[in-house]
């Protein structure tokens, strides 16, 4: 059996177009702070998807991992929040959340866009998309909102 040894982590060549060095990720993530009252479930994936940003400087491609496990969060919360959410998929939970006003129109169509990013991805219709962390933040930022206000709001 033969062993093989990965070599350390080298900054990705296409991470000087966002950042200096990697102290700089921080600052760019530094705002993604998970809010007390989050269910630990989600709490986890939102960090991971902080992580992965940061991380993004040694692998480019994280960032676009990022935006797609932050939804994981949202779609935790939905569950949580939504009468008879079942097994239903993110689609329909995210129309039952507009028309139940668990959601509002502008975090239904962020999600809904979300959403059809991650299937894109997840059924082969995008592959190696790599999405850059200037626009993979404001998403992830985006499923932080969305779930910082999804479980300050009363349950239905």
């Amino acid at each position: 059996m033969t062993t093989q040894r990965l070599p350390f982590p080298v900054p990705d060549e296409r991470a000087h177009y966002f950042v200096g060095q990697y102290a700089d990720m921080h600052d760019l993530v530094a705002d993604l702070v998970v809010p007390d009252g989050v269910p630990e479930a989600a709490a986890t994936v939102l960090r991971t998807a902080r992580e992965l940003l940061r991380q993004s400087y040694y692998c480019f491609e994280f960032s676009t991992v990022a935006v797609l496990h932050s939804l994981i969060a949202v779609e935790i919360v939905l569950r949580d929040r939504i009468p008879g959410a079942g097994k239903k998929p993110l689609q329909n939970l995210i129309q039952q959340g507009a028309e139940t006003g668990v959601l509002t129109g502008r975090q239904a169509e962020y999600l809904d866009y979300g959403r059809k990013i991650r299937n894109g991805m997840a059924h082969g219709k995008n592959t190696h998309a790599a999405m850059p962390p200037a626009m993979a933040v404001p998403m992830v930022t985006t499923s932080f909102t969305i779930v910082s206000e999804l479980c300050a709001a009363p349950t239905t």
